[in-house]
């Protein structure tokens, strides 16, 4: 599946990873059911008996905060006949009753009724067998709440590793912490799952393929550029791309299209975090826009403002996406409108990069047919060797480079178990440039 030669400095993915319904099925069994997944933030649910419904791997779940205002994750099947239980997509409720049978279940997964119980010989004994399933682990990390069906994965942290402290610092932006705001911007992409990953960690793209935005950029009188740019393996698959010459972000990095009275709000926020984080860290927090990827499911864009998004594989050429805002908790309304306004401009579904970024990783999965089947089977690879020099020499490799993309296709290999699937020629460096120290 990939080929990655040292001696002529290439590194090669095959494309059968994207179209293979024997591949995609090895990840939901391998990957999606064995490692951690993003579930979504807790302010989501922000009061007791709040619940969303959600899907992940395929599997439909219930997030929900109980009447106590503990978090949960349960299976959303009716353990009594595996009736879909919950067919609201949100709310509020204490109980969630089955519409087929009316078996009824309070929100911290406890059965509390059954029509004529007296049915069931066993009692009190049988009706405690019958809860609601939880999903076998359930961590949270700033807020984000991520679940794994495998009940032996290491701990939330260890898997997070280095990618842990930059979502410590998109709760660190502001004093008083972060929240996503009401509503889920969900569209479906012609497209594997994979592509979305390499799309996000490809600072390569974003001139040829973003020119309106960086016209844009450019008339406003925004220096754009990909000057001192870089991009971090952080471990276990997870990515980052550190850009600081693609717009500023609202609150800390003022650009002219923003108006004066942001310029103002800007200076005040900096002094503040400065005085709160120290000038080491707030430079880290507010100077540089961040692009963090954590394997599998979670992108995050904190760039002119903050975007959550979620993968959901629901076939080899076919992902559906979750988005939210997370927004700081305590904004004036001038600075909030104008996060918004900035936020859909570009990163929304009707941005302008998104439906860029949609266009090319469909224009990928289809032109990726081509080669299928191919009397030539070397031709059905696709190239991410840009940049490999570097890692040779040491250096730390650029946005626009390819070693996040292969960072991520190096865990890959390993995730869904495939022995025999990654050729290595050549002498690999003995190590590579992980993360960085930021603290």
């Amino acid at each position: 599946m990939i080929v990655e030669d040292w001696d002529q400095l290439t590194f090669r993915v095959n494309r059968e990873a994207y179209r293979s319904a024997e591949i995609f099925t090895r990840e939901r069994g391998w990957v999606w059911m064995h490692t951690w997944l993003y579930l979504g933030h807790e302010t989501e649910i922000p009061n007791p008996n709040d619940f969303k419904v959600r899907t992940l791997g395929g599997r439909p779940l219930i997030f929900c905060r109980d009447s106590a205002g503990e978090v949960h994750a349960f299976l959303n099947s009716c353990p009594h006949r595996g009736t879909v239980l919950c067919r609201e997509n949100e709310g509020s409720t204490r109980l969630f009753q089955c519409f087929y049978h009316a078996w009824t279940f309070r929100n911290n997964g406890e059965l509390a009724a059954i029509p004529d119980v007296g049915a069931y010989e066993s009692g009190d004994d049988f009706a405690a067998s019958m809860g609601l399933r939880s999903v076998p682990r359930l961590e949270i990390h700033e807020g984000f709440v991520f679940v794994s069906f495998d009940p032996d994965v290491p701990p939330l942290l260890e898997h997070l590793g280095d990618a842990a402290d930059y979502m410590t610092m998109i709760e660190q932006q502001h004093e008083g912490g972060m929240t996503t705001l009401a509503g889920t911007q969900l569209y479906s992409v012609r497209g594997n799952w994979k592509l979305a990953v390499e799309n996000a960690m490809d600072g390569y793209h974003f001139a040829p393929t973003h020119n309106t935005f960086v016209g844009y950029l450019r008339e406003s009188g925004f220096a754009v550029t990909d000057d001192n740019q870089y991009a971090y393996n952080l471990g276990n698959g997870h990515g980052l791309l550190v850009l600081t010459g693609h717009g500023g972000r609202i609150s800390m990095v003022w650009e002219p299209r923003f108006g004066e009275d942001e310029r103002v709000r800007t200076e005040q926020h900096r002094a503040e975090m400065t005085r709160r984080l120290g000038e080491t860290r707030a430079h880290y927090v507010a100077d540089e826009s961040h692009i963090l990827f954590v394997f599998p499911n979670l992108l995050l864009f904190d760039i002119e403002g903050l975007s959550i998004r979620q993968l959901e594989p629901v076939a080899p050429d076919q992902t559906d996406v979750r988005a939210w805002q997370l927004v700081p908790r305590n904004e004036d309304p001038d600075t909030r409108a104008l996060r918004m306004k900035t936020v859909v401009s570009f990163v929304g579904p009707g941005g302008l990069a998104t439906p860029d970024d949609i266009e090319a990783y469909e224009a990928v999965q289809r032109g990726i047919q081509a080669t299928a089947n191919s009397a030539a089977p070397e031709l059905d690879y696709s190239d991410m060797s840009r940049g490999m020099a570097d890692e040779v020499k040491g250096a730390q490799g650029r946005s626009i480079d390819e070693g996040a993309m292969r960072g991520f296709w190096r865990h890959w290999i390993e995730a869904i178990g495939l022995d025999d699937g990654l050729e290595i020629n050549g002498e690999r460096p003995a190590s590579f440039l992980v993360g960085r120290d930021v603290r």
